[in-house]
């Protein structure tokens, strides 16, 4: 059974890490953080090392809502730009 449990995390992970890799959207990238860092939860919890999960689990939500936050600003500062004419960042 752990064995099945293990395959489905490091799925978990590779699928975010590929995600985080390929895809364009900010957004998608912010859900496939989280799918990655689900697996990597729950492969933590695999081998027992409850302590550091359960601050692996603290940190994941928050480290979620700072890039939700930076995406936002840079979507911000970006639309600035355009709309002082200011295209090419000079």
């Amino acid at each position: 059974m752990e064995f099945f449990v293990l395959i489905v995390s490091i799925a978990l992970m590779v699928i975010g890490a590929f995600g985080i890799i390929f895809l364009k959207k900010p957004l998608d990238k912010v859900i496939m953080f989280s799918i990655l860092d689900a697996g990597f939860v729950l492969a933590i919890v695999l081998f027992k090392y409850l302590d550091v999960a359960m601050f692996a689990a603290l940190i994941g939500p928050l480290s979620t809502v700072v890039f939700i936050l930076a995406i936002v600003k840079i979507n911000e500062i970006r639309k600035n730009k355009i709309a002082s004419g200011d295209i090419n960042g000079n």
